[in-house]
């Protein structure tokens, strides 16, 4: 039986970002996987946990990819599932970085369940809205109060204070290197949440609802394998002065 290949049109860029996302994020997956037999015992759970960040995105990519394709429309409920399961994860890997300096998993648990809440309203703000401002505005401040809580810890909370008693060096640039991507890359979502229906980019700038799924999509490129080359990096980094 052949399977069936749906068309994509020549000025489909967001279908193309589909395509791309889950290509990279299978290439990524494949490489944090083979990379783990080059890093020491402790360091080979943060790899792991990298590669299921890009392995969960990439299936969750390529269901996207068809749903956009055969219907045009945002795969918001998809989308929301697979940041429900590797959004926690990249938490997880603050935790295991700096869990030598002392890390508690009271810390673990604090980062997952702000993750959860930040994309439960993110959820509801989006895929229940009632097209109106106020709705889009209200979960979105209520979305922003747990990617607050994250940001405040990466930067000048726990973590930060974990990562500057660390010492290894690279563990504190590799911690502060994911903190601006909570800060930089982590913003680009509120930019594709603000185009949709209601939000204040569609109302006040008038940018199409379509545009979401393509800000999504090249936000979760840049953070999901961004994070775990960092992981990457000081992984290896670590693992060779460890033999060494």
């Amino acid at each position: 039986m052949l399977l069936t290949i749906q068309e994509m049109m020549p000025n489909d860029y967001v279908g193309f970002t589909f395509f791309i996302g889950y290509m990279a994020m299978a290439a990524a997956t494949v490489f944090f996987l083979f990379e783990r037999n080059s890093v020491s015992k402790k360091w080979k759970m943060s790899l792991l946990v990298s590669a299921l960040i890009t392995g969960i995105a990439a299936v969750h990519y390529g269901y996207m990819r068809d749903y956009w394709l055969a219907f045009e429309t945002s795969p918001t409920f998809f989308r929301y599932v697979d940041w429900i399961l590797t959004v926690p994860l990249m938490c997880v890997e603050f935790y295991l970085l700096t869990k030598i300096a002392g890390a508690t998993k009271s810390l673990l648990w604090r980062l997952i369940i702000a993750s959860t809440w930040m994309l439960v309203a993110g959820y509801i703000g989006e895929a229940m809205s009632d097209g109106s401002t106020g709705h889009s505005v209200m979960w979105g401040v209520i979305s922003t109060l747990g990617y607050l809580y994250i940001l405040y810890h990466a930067w000048l909370g726990e973590i930060a204070q974990l990562a500057a008693n660390s010492k290894s060096e690279t563990v504190k640039k590799g911690v502060r290197t994911l903190a601006w991507f909570v800060l930089v890359g982590w913003a680009i979502y509120p930019i594709g949440y603000m185009c949709m229906d209601g939000g204040w980019l569609n109302t006040a700038l008038g940018w199409s609802s379509t545009n979401v799924d393509l800000w999504y999509n090249i936000a979760d490129a840049i953070n999901k394998i961004g994070f775990g080359l960092v992981v990457y990096n000081i992984a290896i980094t670590e693992s060779k002065k460890e033999n060494s």
